[in-house]
């Protein structure tokens, strides 16, 4: 970091004192970060655009403070213009006395934004306890609501530049001195081996439209309940260069950031439900994610190496580096996925199953699941809860849903991303196919089938509400004539509560229990 001239520094510092003066400004509370500093007060917050220059960032003069918070508001109106009212200036009479908007001479500016709760930024909700999968799934979708519109940019730059961010990153981390030079270097050529990788099908990405102009600092801090509603705010305005990237080097970074979080679960609700709405340009890209967290990661790291630590949560922001370093780490080398089917007539609970055992299936963020109603839904173009018609369920309907449901995991697997595979599987040729095409890729293989009594399965699809499965008590009921064969998967009772089955789950998997550990015959 290359501070500004002393004199413009000085005139900074008399702002900031300014604004913290008790006489005029008796209940402001101030936040500093790497680049700028906030000042809350009433409804009111002011940021300040901090007098400081780095590689990526430029705030040295006064004039290119003014132009940033310019572009600050013009940017984040996109995502959230409940926030963002105006650039105020802050101004310096004859007198020598300063004011917020007055008429003598402009010493600096700030974006003038609506105050909200500063204790509703998930990063502080993550931190709190897990999340309701409900507001995790908003999040999800205002993410791929800002993506879907987007501008479209040229690729070529963005991925050319990744190189230099493994660079950039691993020259911040030397100059820091707070890491292993060996963990430093083995951090860099991992990175670097993942690019090369992954380079081609970025290029390829590039070329679909998936590279973007996104909000480009999407860590959780900058995400916050407005009414209940996630909002997306603080965008990068400093260099459109930045926040032009692949839509999933977007979403990675809120991904990452609830595993820093420990929200495992909350980081495979919110992937998931991403692909769910943007399938068609997402589930090719899994392979570039762990390169795509690690870099987050990193970035964070450094971000808060930056802050001033001088204050009294100096040690809490190098605790906070140091877990982000360890965790970029950690993603680079992505352990070798797994193939868990999970199977079951209707109403054993098997989405249920599926969606909270997806989280342990390593590499982080968990398995990608893919669910047979949904993906029928997707075949026939109607929204997932649209009621189908008989027809839509004939017997080559169900095995085409069944081959394109043993593609896509196949394609996710050799990706190195794990995947849960949902439905029922009531044909021993069903089954074998899956559990083929794991060993065809040399990929572990779980199986897991679901039973329960007849009465227990008709009610709870009889409960069902604005679901996938377009199963009704009287498909329960006929599915019990269903001439399932021999199982040579593994027999969960799920008759009980889905907290029972998925600790049954997890005890007979944890138990190393192979996929052909129950043989029964069903009819």
């Amino acid at each position: 970091m290359i501070a500004s001239t002393t004199a413009d520094t000085c005139i900074q510092e008399s702002v900031f004192a300014f604004l913290m003066d008790p006489s005029a400004h008796p209940h402001v509370h101030r936040i500093d970060t790497h680049a700028a500093s906030v000042f809350l007060e009433g409804d009111r917050a002011l940021k300040i655009k901090r007098s400081v220059r780095f590689p990526y960032l430029d705030y040295s003069t006064l004039e290119k403070r003014k132009a940033a918070c310019d572009e600050e508001v013009r940017i984040n109106r996109q995502f959230a213009p409940e926030i963002y009212r105006r650039v105020v200036p802050i101004t310096k009479s004859d007198d020598g006395s300063l004011a917020v908007d007055g008429h003598g001479t402009p010493v600096e500016f700030a974006v003038e934004m609506v105050r909200f709760d500063e204790r509703q930024t998930i990063d502080h909700l993550a931190e709190a306890g897990p999340l309701d999968s409900a507001l995790v799934s908003a999040i999800a979708d205002a993410v791929a609501a800002s993506h879907s519109v987007a501008p479209r940019a040229p690729a070529e730059r963005w991925v050319a530049s990744i190189p230099s961010i493994i660079e950039g990153n691993t020259t911040a981390f030397q100059a820091a001195s707070y890491f292993s030079a060996s963990d430093i270097d083995d951090l860099r050529e991992a990175s670097l081996a993942a690019f090369s990788r992954v380079h081609g099908l970025l290029k390829r990405r590039g070329e679909q439209g998936c590279v973007r102009r996104c909000h480009g600092d999407l860590h959780l801090a900058n995400i916050v309940l407005i009414e209940g509603k996630p909002v997306l705010f603080d965008a990068i305005e400093f260099d459109p260069d930045i926040a032009t990237v692949d839509v999933i080097y977007d979403l990675a970074f809120p991904v990452m950031d609830f595993i820093r979080y420990d929200r495992h679960a909350a980081a495979n609700t919110l992937l998931n439900r991403y692909v769910g709405v943007t399938a068609s340009n997402t589930l090719d890209a899994l392979a570039a994610l762990p390169l795509f967290m690690s870099l987050r990661s990193a970035i964070r790291a450094n971000v808060l190496l930056a802050r001033p630590l001088g204050n009294h949560d100096g040690a809490g922001i190098l605790q906070s580096a140091q877990s982000y370093f360890e965790l970029a780490r950690l993603m680079i080398r992505p352990p070798p996925p797994t193939l868990v089917a999970i199977g079951g007539l209707s109403g054993t609970g098997k989405s249920v199953l599926a969606r909270a055992i997806a989280p342990d299936f390593a590499p982080v963020p968990g398995a990608i699941v893919l669910r047979s109603d949904v993906l029928r839904k997707q075949l026939f173009h109607v929204n997932e809860t649209d009621r189908l018609p008989r027809s839509a369920y004939r017997p080559e309907t169900a095995r085409q849903i069944y081959e394109i449901l043993i593609q896509r995991a196949a394609s996710i697997l050799a990706q190195g991303h794990s995947v849960v595979v949902d439905a029922v599987f009531a044909h021993e040729e069903e089954r074998a196919a899956l559990h083929a095409a794991a060993a065809r890729l040399g990929i572990r293989f779980v199986g897991l089938f679901l039973v329960a009594d007849l009465t227990t399965r008709m009610n709870r699809v009889g409960r069902r509400e604005r679901d996938a499965s377009d199963a009704t008590p009287e498909i329960a009921e006929l599915q019990e004539k269903y001439r399932i064969g021999a199982i040579d998967w593994i027999l969960i009772d799920a008759s009980g509560t889905p907290a029972q089955t998925l600790e049954q789950s997890r005890s007979r998997i944890t138990r190393g229990e192979p996929a052909q550990a129950d043989s029964a015959e069903q009819q």
